[in-house]
């Protein structure tokens, strides 16, 4: 899958490719290179998802700014919503 395709994509799309890419990357008979190219396009995959989840969570505080008030806060969420703001 092209780079440049996976902004097409759905982010369930992006997941389930992401699950792929992990597999294929712990299977043993993967060679370093085609893992180390996996990984890339992984990394960039991800970070399309963190952009299109931080856009969800910004519209819904729009819609809803009061539902943002009672989001639980954890490292893990705190990291993926860091808009550096």
């Amino acid at each position: 899958m092209a780079l440049s395709h996976s902004s097409k994509l759905s982010i369930e799309e992006l997941i389930t490719r992401l699950e792929e890419i992990t597999r294929k990357i712990e299977n043993p008979d993967t060679g370093l290179e085609s893992s180390i190219s996996m990984y890339e396009e992984g990394l960039s995959i991800a970070e399309q998802c963190k952009k299109r989840l931080q856009e969800a969570r910004k519209k819904i505080e729009v819609i809803n700014p009061d539902l943002a008030k009672e989001w639980p806060e954890s490292p893990r969420t705190k990291d993926l919503f860091d808009t550096g703001s």
